[in-house]
């Protein structure tokens, strides 16, 4: 069983051993809102960060990027 964090070091390590393969877009969804929770996730690999109570236009918005 893994966390988000750990999911998505496996994920970016899979896609690593994989040249040419294309990047998964990984967006994490989650009720820690600190600006420090959202750089945890940045450094995990993720790609955004959306807090929850979830804003359906944050959420719009950032999946519209990928």
């Amino acid at each position: 069983i893994m966390g988000g964090y750990e999911a998505t070091r496996a994920i970016r390590a899979f896609e690593a051993d994989r040249s040419g393969s294309s990047r998964i877009p990984i967006l994490a969804l989650s009720a820690n809102a600190f600006a420090e929770d959202k750089a945890a996730s940045i450094a995990a690999g993720m790609d955004d960060h959306v807090s929850k109570p979830i804003n359906i236009k944050e959420l719009m918005s950032a999946l519209a990027k990928f």
